[in-house]
């Protein structure tokens, strides 16, 4: 239990600002802009996590300079339009106690394409090209050095007058500040460039400048990746040398640690570290830097509970945590912590399904267990219902789950029915997969959920026609899920073929030569492949699409391609499943169609989709009686819009 007099609830005074905790939300794009400027959705998503006990939310990088503009939108700071919409996030925050600091950036060759399909003029410190966008800069000229430069200062200067409390420049994750620090990117032979010390003048002219535009009452930090993680990424021992010197800035006052680069695919993963990745395994490098530096030190990276915080707390690694996907996934945790209701926060599970996934798609930011978040104008207040009804809901999968809580915190009575002995659905399988077990935290979770707002559960209980007569609901939510897709198999009769579920649940014996058929493209695939490896499988993973994972968030996809390398997995793209004989599998080229032949191969195991469960829906028809479809027994999708559907009808009944 974490009690009043824990690490994690002392305060800290920077710059005469005072942070009631030591809980914070770092800076990342939410997509919930209207022309370059916070919209009222925008607003209500920071405020929630105000109301739940934040000490602090920095709002998403803004824009600095036109040349730093490209197709995902930001806020621009440099145009005094943006004021109204950083006022209104500092009014709706400020009276909870959390205090709001903006972040100043220049994505420099970190481009992508212009709003209008184009590729825009990228600039760097000079004409290196960044390998994951492809991109080729252009050199800055000193004279839009000075105009960027002077752009942070007006840019601050909006952020004073907005009634902000404090300002953060990037120089993280290899954008333009941090572009300028390393050596492998900053080939200029001018003052800013050579030694460390040019290397660092743009950042240190940077910091000078917001200064002068924030004055001396508005805290100022800088955010630094401590290891860039990637080829010709910087590396702890230069940003040791980096912090030490900004540690002598007197115009500076935090310095907030985090690690990866936007340059290239593997440094990408750790901006937004999935679950492959260790809780809290930053904090390892902030603490290097912290005990460089006597300025307080932040840290951001997989710190996702309270307890884990604490660890990082007590070890003095650092003096605030960055916990930004766990308020996104409870809002309230820092409240709940505070009370010592541990086991009613809403854990993150580090998916990246609807937070970044989201946002690299251009949608606003959401959570899939929590689905309220990003949602707060629609349902960010639940209404209790003014005529009680006596609501069945037949499937315990995350669908039926989370409409059963919704609908008995409105103030229903509920009965949440199962067939099989336990509640979760295919999550219990999904858990199974390798690096995969922190997801069934979406079980826990919701349980403990259904427990709090009274829900009636029975188990080992299909729901049927005679059951719902004998019950005489006024509703049924029809939650019943799916099952995998069965397809004719030309000579499956004659060959081993078995599906992904019976390898997770154990009911199947693989052969020492596995062929995974991979139609889903996304975790399933990914996750057989490596379980089959690592039990000794040679494994060949055949993918119909462009890239294994490919319906999958990048930063999760990307890591697991890296491990299925490591393993020796032979990936397979753009082919169909076609037949089998008893030694050879049979594909066709998407594109060509030509055939693509598969030999030695012991056990084909399929990952081919699923099917909705309809029978129940079937039946409720014939009695005509009133019923809501919900989740995979609706369409087969994923966890994300079974749980979303479960809000929406939880809260329309």
């Amino acid at each position: 239990m974490i009690d009043g007099d824990d690490p994690l609830f002392q305060t800290l005074t920077i710059r005469g600002k005072l942070l009631k905790n030591r809980i914070f939300s770092t800076g990342h794009m939410a997509v919930m802009l209207d022309d370059g400027k916070p919209t009222a959705r925008m607003v209500a998503y920071h405020q929630a996590k105000a109301q739940g006990g934040a000490a602090l939310t920095i709002i998403e990088a803004a824009r600095v300079h036109p040349s730093g503009d490209s197709g995902r939108p930001a806020i621009r700071a440099y145009d005094p339009a943006c004021v109204p919409g950083y006022a209104r996030l500092a009014k709706a925050c400020q009276p909870h106690g959390c205090l709001v600091f903006a972040q100043l950036s220049h994505p420099g060759r970190e481009m992508t394409l212009a709003a209008d399909g184009t590729h825009p003029v990228a600039y760097a410190p000079s004409t290196v090209p960044n390998e994951r966008f492809h991109v080729v800069p252009r050199e800055l000229p000193l004279l839009l050095i000075k105009e960027i430069i002077d752009g942070f200062e007006v840019s601050a200067a909006h952020m004073r007058q907005a009634g902000l409390d404090g300002v953060e420049l990037v120089a993280s994750h290899g954008y333009l500040l941090g572009q300028f620090l390393n050596s492998n990117i900053n080939q200029r032979s001018d003052a800013y460039g050579g030694s460390r010390a040019g290397r660092m003048r743009f950042l240190q002219e940077a910091i000078a400048a917001t200064r002068r535009g924030a004055g001396e009452d508005m805290v100022l930090g800088v955010r630094l990746s401590g290891e860039e993680k990637d080829h010709h990424g910087v590396e702890i021992d230069e940003m040791l040398e980096v912090c030490a010197a900004m540690d002598a800035n007197p115009a500076l006052d935090y310095l907030n640690v985090t690690a990866g680069t936007s340059a290239g695919l593997a440094g990408s993963t750790h901006i937004v570290p999935p679950m492959a990745y260790e809780a809290a395994y930053t904090a390892p490098i902030a603490a290097a830097i912290k005990a460089r530096v006597r300025k307080p030190v932040f840290v951001a990276g997989r710190i996702n509970q309270p307890q884990i915080a604490v660890a990082v707390l007590q070890s003095g690694q650092a003096d605030m945590c960055g916990m930004t996907r766990a308020l996104i996934s409870d809002p309230q945790m820092p409240a709940k912590a505070a009370r010592g209701a541990i086991s009613d926060i809403r854990a993150c599970v580090a998916c990246n399904q609807a937070c970044i996934g989201h946002m690299l798609n251009a949608c606003a930011i959401s959570c899939i267990q929590h689905p309220e978040t990003g949602r707060e104008l629609e349902f960010g207040n639940l209404v209790p219902t003014t005529s009680q009804k006596r609501i069945m809901v037949a499937g315990g999968g995350p669908a039926g789950m989370k409409a059963a809580c919704i609908a008995a915190a409105r103030g229903h009575e509920v009965t949440l029915y199962e067939t099989a002995g336990a509640l979760g659905g295919q999550v219990n399988l999904a858990q199974l997969l390798p690096g995969r077990s922190e997801f069934g935290g979406v079980t826990t979770n919701l349980l403990r959920e259904l427990e709090n707002a009274g829900v009636a559960i029975r188990l080992n209980v299909p729901v049927t026609q005679e059951l719902v007569r004998e019950e005489s609901p006024d509703a049924v939510v029809v939650a019943t899920g799916a099952v995998p897709y069965s397809s004719f198999i030309e000579g499956a009769e004659e060959a081993h073929v078995v599906t992904a579920w019976q390898v997770l649940e154990g009911k199947a014996n693989i052969g020492a030569r596995a062929v995974v058929a991979d139609w889903r493209c996304d975790w399933v695939g990914l996750g057989l492949a490596e379980r089959l490896a690592r039990n000794g499988c040679h494994v060949r993973l055949a993918v119909n699409g462009m890239v294994a994972g490919q319906t999958i968030p990048q930063y999760a996809r990307d890591a697991w391609l890296g491990n299925l390398h490591k393993l020796g997995v032979e990936i397979i793209p753009h082919v169909r499943l076609f037949g089998i004989d008893p030694e050879d599998a049979y594909f066709q080229h998407t594109l060509s169609g030509e055939p693509v032949v598969l030999e030695a191969v012991d056990t084909l195991v399929t990952a081919l989709g699923h099917t909705p469960n309809t029978e129940l829906e079937r039946a409720l028809k014939e009695l005509a009686v009133p019923h809501h479809v919900i989740g995979d027994s609706l369409s087969p999708r994923t966890a994300e819009e079974a749980i979303l559907e479960g809000l929406k009808i939880g809260a329309s009944l």
